[in-house]
């Protein structure tokens, strides 16, 4: 299973079904790292220094940041949905069928 780290804007609902589903989810406030307004590349290379893939619904900063380098270890950014179970179930396909996640950015989308 994946290993993550969730930008504090993730939904901890998903984060929860993404734990059931098996995977290692590190949120922002786990890390103590919540509502301190770290600059999203410094999010990243936390990420990154972690080893983890980082989730996130801030989809066009991050797309930009991984336009610039792809020296990561994997962005996973999503739209907003409300049927979080589904959500969780789309992030756990899409990145099983992606298998190395570095330097990749997926999107995952609602629907």
């Amino acid at each position: 299973m994946a290993s993550f780290y969730s930008n504090e804007n993730f939904p901890i609902k998903v984060v929860q079904q993404l734990r059931e589903l098996g995977h290692d989810v590190l949120t922002s406030h786990d890390a103590g790292k919540a509502n301190q307004r770290i600059p999203d590349s410094e999010v990243l290379a936390y990420a990154t220094e972690l080893g983890r893939i980082l989730l996130t619904l801030n989809r066009w900063d991050f797309i930009d940041l991984h336009s610039k380098s792809n020296q990561h270890a994997g962005i996973v950014v999503c739209s907003q949905d409300a049927n979080v179970s589904q959500q969780a179930e789309n992030i756990h396909k899409a990145v099983a069928s992606a298998g190395n996640m570095d330097g990749v950015l997926l999107r995952v989308n609602r629907g």
